[in-house]
């Protein structure tokens, strides 16, 4: 067994526990499917995650999107934050899929140009230009971010010491792509 392999064993043990009804996961055609409308592939840790423990409704406190089906998913919230421009500007970078909406116009979402799934925290209150300065790095991997879940020392968790928590850091690359071309 691989290390991602007991990473999402883990995941499911935790989702099961803590989720009233666990979706079932996205077939593997649902997920060629998304990738297709998208435009992009997802980061293997992201679309095993989907196809293999839940397709959404689990996770910290809010719960991961589905990737698809009715309603509100990754693949729709994806389209619609690219379709938005907010003060004339586009505010949300290509190839980044929010996976959760932790209320308020924030959301978690993953770099799909990253391998490993950078999970980037977009954090727009309070923000009426500059759209770049609203992006943030809560992980450096969809590993370390389902870790951090796990082990509940999110920034996210009401019960995590001060100490603990890592604190999301500006991401540095927003600027060079939220200025690219649709």
């Amino acid at each position: 067994m691989t290390g991602i392999d007991d990473l999402l064993r883990r995941v499911l043990v935790k989702a099961d526990a803590t989720t009233e009804r666990l979706s079932p996961p996205a077939t593997a055609e649902e997920v060629e499917n998304a990738e297709r409308i998208l435009g992009f592939k997802l980061p293997p840790v992201l679309a095993r995650l989907y196809g293999e423990v839940a397709n959404g409704g689990f996770g910290p406190d809010y719960h991961l999107l589905p990737l698809t089906g009715d309603g509100r998913t990754a693949v729709s919230g994806y389209r619609e934050e690219r379709a938005t421009r907010r003060s004339g500007e586009a505010s949300w970078p290509a190839e980044v899929l929010p996976i959760l909406d932790w209320g308020c116009g924030m959301y978690a979402a993953v770099d799909c140009r990253s391998p490993e799934g950078t999970v980037l925290l977009f954090e727009p209150n309070g923000i009426c230009a500059d759209w770049h300065s609203a992006w943030y790095v809560d992980a450096e991997s969809l590993t370390d971010w389902l870790e951090t879940w796990l082990s509940g020392t999110g920034w996210y968790e009401e019960d995590a010491e001060c100490d603990d928590a890592q604190e999301p850091r500006p991401w540095r690359i927003a600027r060079q792509r939220l200025s690219e071309p649709e």
